[in-house]
């Protein structure tokens, strides 16, 4: 590839300084930067009689940066829905000077780029926790500069990619969208006219309280909330375990945290979680194999039903004060369809976990197509 002119952002920008006048009955957009060139966006609207400080107004196509954050990526250009948007001084914006000579698109792709990171790190300075970039080091740094028709170029092969990506993106979710609905058209099917049942007589609370000695290690188990699962948690020394009582945790047992379980922290334990342990505030269940399965009771108290009698079960206010009282989960009546009907729609849940897993590994890949063509693009 023929190599690129080197030209100081200075010759190409100049900074913006168009003072807001500010209406105190208006609102306006106040605009934040994501990091690593994922885009700029509103904050939100605050009504002019809140506005304490100057602000400067952006307009489209402006290039906009953080001042602390420009050296994390968060840089980018102003989109049209945020034309007339206020900011502080903490957000420089820059106009083109000449798009003849840069193309505005062509910019916006550039500094989404690793390359661009690096050169507004070099223009930062400052001790930590207050690194901002210098504007002036910044206008000074230089870049390679195609000419319009090959800026113009990329910028097509660029959107075109990141059109694509999105519509990859989008089909994945429709058919995960699709696979949950199937499972809650099947579930309702599954538990038509079920009789109903007390956990007690289901899945019945299940204690194995660990023998602690100061010299044993002991890994603890966590509970995402939202249906999310497990997680590892740090092993304790029997010293750091002191007067905390832990119950050991099988895999397949039906875990619930008793603090969390209102807002989905309701989990199977993994064979990878064997060996593990969960202090007081989990509530492990063994559900009876001739009965019912962990897989089968775990959606139904997913589902805004189940959700509902777990948060009558947990009386108080928000937060760590409601608390999923023993004796109120064993009482709580959960559908009870013929086994084989429990174990076919589990087969099916485990096929939408095995469709998600390939997905995770798809969105992964179609995650680093556009930083992979923008290193090949911008590293030369």
């Amino acid at each position: 590839m023929k190599a690129w002119p080197k030209v100081p952002l200075g010759e190409l920008l100049k900074r913006s300084d168009e003072s807001a006048v500010i209406d105190s009955a208006a609102e306006y957009h106040e605009v934040t930067i994501k990091l690593w060139g994922k885009g700029v966006i509103s904050r939100g609207k605050v009504r002019g009689s809140d506005v304490a400080t100057s602000r400067r107004v952006v307009r489209t196509n402006q290039l906009i940066l953080s001042k602390i954050d420009a050296r994390n990526g968060a840089i980018g250009l102003v989109p049209p829905e945020l034309d007339g948007a206020v900011v502080s001084n903490d957000f420089p914006s820059f106009a083109f000077r000449d798009s003849g000579t840069c193309d505005p698109a062509f910019m916006g792709w550039l500094v989404r780029s690793a390359p661009f990171v690096e050169l507004c790190k070099a223009a930062s300075e400052g001790t930590t926790n207050r690194v901002r970039i210098k504007e002036d080091r910044f206008l000074a740094q230089q870049i390679a500069l195609p000419p319009l028709a090959e800026q113009q170029a990329l910028v097509a092969r660029l959107d075109a990619l990141a059109e694509k990506a999105r519509q990859v993106g989008a089909h994945l979710d429709v058919v995960e969208r699709d696979a949950e609905h199937l499972l809650a058209l099947r579930f309702r099917d599954a538990i038509a006219d079920a009789p109903l049942r007390s956990m007690s007589k289901v899945a019945p609370l299940v204690r194995r309280e660990a023998q602690i000695t100061l010299d044993g290690s002991y890994p603890e188990l966590g509970i995402r909330s939202f249906g999310k699962g497990t997680f590892h948690k740090p092993s304790l020394s029997g010293g750091e375990v002191g007067t905390k009582r832990l119950y050991r945790i099988e895999p397949g047992d039906l875990l619930f945290s008793n603090v969390f379980a209102w807002e989905g922290a309701i989990a199977i334990a993994q064979p990878e979680d064997a060996g593990r342990f969960g202090s007081h505030r989990f509530m492990t269940c063994r559900a009876e194999s001739a009965v019912t399965t962990a897989a089968f009771l775990r959606y139904y108290f997913l589902t805004d039903e189940g959700l509902h009698k777990i948060g009558e079960a947990s009386p108080g206010g928000a937060g760590r004060n409601r608390t999923l009282g023993q004796e109120k989960l064993m009482a709580i009546a959960v559908p009870v369809p013929p086994l084989a009907g429990q174990q076919s729609f589990d087969r099916l849940q485990a096929e939408v976990v095995a469709l998600k897993a390939k997905h995770t590994a798809i969105r992964a890949a179609n995650a680093a197509l556009l930083p992979a063509a923008l290193e090949r693009v911008f590293s030369h």
